[in-house]
Order: C-alpha cells, then structure tokens, then sequence
C-alpha cells in the first residue's frame, strides 16, 4: 500500500472517529438520564474529538507524499 493511501485511511478513520464523538455527545447531552453513564459517555466523546484532531493534525503536517 503506498504512502499517500495509508495516509488517506488514516485520515478517514480520524473522520469517523469525529462523527462517533459527535453523537456520542449529543446522547450524553440530551438522550442519558444517568448521572455515571452520561459522563462516562462524554469522557468517551471527547477523548475521540481529541484523538481524532492530533491524528488529523499529524496528517497534514506530515507533508505530502510525493506520489
């Protein structure tokens, strides 16, 4: 597999991981009840968002391939 196409897989992945934060965060906010899981559920959240923005960040910093 070449350079430019794992980096387009990773890219992709750090985009998923954006959008299962995005409804992860929107059911602890206005779907769970519970005190624990709600948090939980946000502490999860927002460990992807953060992930996914230091992957997205190392992508594009990483430069082009060259191919």
């Amino acid at each position: 597999m070449s350079p430019a196409l794992m980096k387009m897989w990773v890219s992709l992945a750090a985009m998923g991981f954006m959008f299962i934060s995005i409804i992860t965060i929107y059911l602890s906010r206005y779907k769970l009840k519970g005190g624990v899981l709600r948090f939980v559920s946000a502490l999860f959240a927002y460990a992807l968002m953060i992930l996914s923005g230091i992957i997205i960040f190392l992508v594009v910093v990483s430069g082009p391939t060259g191919e």
